[in-house]
């Protein structure tokens, strides 16, 4: 699970890496409006391992990381 809030309406992605930085899966490529979100990360396609998530907007970016254990 993956929680995020956006403050003003914006362009988001949510990106999920993998530890050598290829894209595997992007969970929203949308306009938000304001608000608290939840987003459910489904791995069961995955291996364990450490994977890193980034959300974007036009003015804010940061990036997680976060350890799927099967």
């Amino acid at each position: 699970m993956i929680k995020f809030d956006i403050r003003t309406s914006a362009f988001t992605q949510l990106t999920i890496f993998d530890v050598l930085g290829r894209v595997i899966e992007t969970l929203v490529n949308e306009d938000l409006k304001p608000g608290t979100y939840s987003l459910t990360f489904d791995g069961s396609k995955y291996t364990s391992g450490v994977y890193f998530y980034r959300m974007s907007t036009a003015d804010y970016v940061e990036t997680k990381s976060m350890l799927l254990i099967k």
